[in-house]
């Protein structure tokens, strides 16, 4: 089952290199976390990249991210599990959402996963 906000179908190994961009972006670069804080950083354009959990209840509390990442040309990926996604940041609790702001080490990383997301939009 499809949430609401999932727009297309994200390849296991582009999940995992949005969990390995997270882990790098934490000890190295500048995130942002929770979905609040993701929309402020996306809307002020400072997000890098955008990685949101399929697995959120309520799916509303993304439903509006896809738009907003796609008005203001920022690359979303999502992750099956907010679980981890907390994980591959420091967190012992689960996150709906990460921007990266600053990538840091993981820029190639960055880029080569947005690559692969505009892939899969076009289809």
């Amino acid at each position: 089952m499809t949430s609401v906000f999932v727009k297309f179908d994200t390849p296991k190994e582009v999940s995992d290199k949005a969990y390995s961009l997270a882990e790098i972006a934490r000890d190295g670069g500048k995130i942002k976390k929770g979905t609040n804080e993701v929309t402020k950083t996306v809307e002020r354009g400072e997000a890098a990249m955008v990685i949101m959990a399929v697995d959120v209840e309520p799916p509303e509390i993304l439903a509006h991210m896809p738009a907003l990442c796609d008005e203001k040309k920022v690359p979303y990926v999502y992750v099956p599990s907010k679980t981890e996604l907390g994980k591959a940041i420091g967190l012992e609790k689960p996150t709906a959402s990460v921007a990266i702001v600053d990538a840091a080490k993981g820029k190639a990383l960055c880029d080569e996963i947005a690559e692969a997301v505009n892939g899969l939009k076009s289809n």
